[in-house]
This record gives structure tokens, sequence and C-alpha cells, in this order.
């Protein structure tokens, strides 16, 4: 069984290939852009069969040059929410996948490619249904496109396909294997070297109707991310577009406090809780910035009901569980 990652040396995908791997799966053909050297790190433990220039793959795949692929990971795109270069984030986000997606029902390879939460933008509700999809930046855009263009061509449960097709709206994920991702590393992962570096963490103040630290966000531990993912592969009659969370908002002060204690712990020193933390000055807080403002989701909370009805019933860490395991693992090999 021959399978495929693209985005093989980012955060998921490396994630991706070590679950692979821990199945004693590596004939995996990895697809990045190693132009930032350093993303080799997440690929040196990693065992593979091939690696291949983004630049190349896609046409070298749609001429099927690499034979039979059971099952592609598609987890390759630009993440950054502040990229302001529309051309460029829709050729690389939606055009490839496009490319991707015609040359995997060709093949009769399986898709499992990577959405996002941010199709939502400024949305209340979280459901995977066009009345709720509203992004706020071309990157949001750019990911719900190729939604609809999966719901143009198959169907809203993308049932018409030739070979399994399922769409991860991925929530916010944190976890190791980040650090290349630069500002859009997870706060968990800022949040620590601020600690470490200056021995407290800073939140946004106050805004959008709540309290300083009290916006809210779905943080998913990228273990569960990649438990999802390996789920539908084992599962290859399930199809759709699925939101890929805990269901369960936290606000940004759970996570600081998390890493607070979490470092505290190392230390011998005993757990605080929020009101101890902020008057020790180990969590502060820092005026709504201006570049963000109208293009913040101050709440994002998946709606699980459409995962649970495919009959996946993964069991989700907690920010308090989940950052505590990344901290231990970032203390290791910081």
């Amino acid at each position: 069984m021959k399978l495929v990652v693209t985005g093989a040396a980012g955060f998921i995908g490396s994630n991706i290939i070590k679950g692979l791997n821990a199945r004693g799966i590596s004939n995996i053909i990895a697809v990045d852009d190693l132009r930032d050297g350093d993303k080799f790190r997440n690929l040196a433990d990693l065992h593979i069969a091939d690696y291949v220039d983004h630049a190349v793959f896609y046409d070298r795949f749609s001429k099927g040059d690499y034979g039979q692929v059971e099952a592609v990971f598609h987890e390759g795109a630009c993440s950054d929410t502040m990229e302001t270069d529309g051309r460029y984030m829709m050729d690389n986000n939606y055009g490839v996948s496009c490319q991707l997606w015609a040359a995997c029902q060709a093949q009769q390879t399986r898709l499992l490619y990577a959405s996002s939460a941010a199709t939502y933008g400024g949305s209340s509700h979280f459901v995977e249904s066009p009345a709720f999809e509203k992004p706020l930046n071309v990157y949001g855009y750019s990911k719900l496109l190729f939604d609809q263009r999966m719901r143009t061509e198959m169907g809203t449960d993308f049932s018409r396909n030739k070979g399994q097709v399922v769409g991860f709206r991925y929530f916010n994920v944190y976890g190791p294997h980040e650090q290349h991702k630069g500002r859009m590393a997870s706060v968990a992962f800022h949040q620590f070297h601020q600690f470490k570096q200056d021995g407290h963490v800073k939140l946004f103040g106050d805004y959008g109707g709540y309290a300083a630290g009290q916006q809210e966000r779905d943080f998913v531990f990228i273990d569960d991310v990649v438990a999802v993912n390996l789920w539908f592969f084992d599962h290859p009659a399930q199809n759709g577009l699925f939101n890929l969370g805990t269901g369960r908002a936290q606000p940004f002060n759970d996570v600081a406090l998390a890493v607070v204690n979490a470092a505290r712990s190392t230390g011998g020193q005993k757990a605080l809780s929020l009101a101890e933390a902020v008057q020790q000055q180990l969590i502060q807080y820092i005026a709504f910035p201006d570049a963000l403002r109208g293009k913040y989701q101050c709440f994002t909370q998946a709606d699980l009901n459409g995962l649970r009805g495919s009959g996946c019933d993964h069991a989700f860490a907690d920010v308090q569980t989940g950052v505590a395991s990344y901290m231990a693992w970032l203390a290791q090999t910081s």
C-alpha cells in the first residue's frame, strides 16, 4: 500500500506520518516545499519511502507517474491567515487542491484533505452548512471555495465520488512540530517560550464583548487530529465534510494558566488559580491590536453532530490535559 502526505514537513502532515509509522506504514511519498530548510527536522525521525518537491509532484501525480496510490492526506497549504496576496493564496490552496482532487478521482485514489474552521469566520454557529460560512480573510475563502467545489462535484455528502473524499475543518490545533510556523504557531507554543524568557505570558485584553483573556476557541490537540484522520482512513466508506475540534470552547485564559502551571510543576511549585496567576502578574493583558479588529474570531466551537453521525466516537483531550502533554514535550526538546 502506497500513501502520499502533502505538507509532509509541516505541523499536521508530519504528525500524520508519525501516526502512520506507529502502525508500521512507511511506504509514504512525502511532498513539501523545503525552501525553509529547518523544516527537515519534522521529517528527520520519520520513515518515508520518498520525498518529492511540491513544485513537481502535482503534475507528475496527475500523469500517474507514482503508480497506484491508495490515499492522499492533503495537508499542504498556505495557512497564514494574515497573508494578503490573494492570487498566491488561491493558486496554492484552491487551484492545487482542485488539480489533486481531479487526479485522485481519475485514479480512484482516496483523498483526505485539510479544510479549516476559518471558513466560518464571523459566524456564531459552526455547522458544516453554507448558512454559517462567512470567512473573514482570503485564507478562509480559499478553503471555503474548495469545499464548495467538492459539494458541487459530489453533492453535499460527497457521495458522488470515485473513491473516498473527506474534508476536515480543523479548529485551533496545537502540539509538537509546529515550531516552523512562526506567528501562526499556536498560542500554547508562543506562551511556553514567552514564559521561559520573560517569566510571564501575555493575552489580549477585552474585545468583542469578552473580558480580558476570555475570548474562546475550540483548541484541539494534534494527537486527536491524527486519530480522527486515521479513523476515516480505516473507514473508507465514510465521505463528507466534518468539523475536527473538541466540541468544547475554552478561553485563552485556560491555555495560559495551563502553560504557567506546567512550568511551575516542572519547578516543583504548586498550581495556581487564574486569579492568583494574574495577581502575581504571571498572566498579563495587552490592548487588542488594531490590525486584527474585524478579522478576529472571538468564539469558535465545533459542532460535532456530523462527526459523531459518521460513527467516529473519538474522545478529545481538554486544554488542561493536552497543553500539559505539549509543555512536557517542549521542555524536553527546547
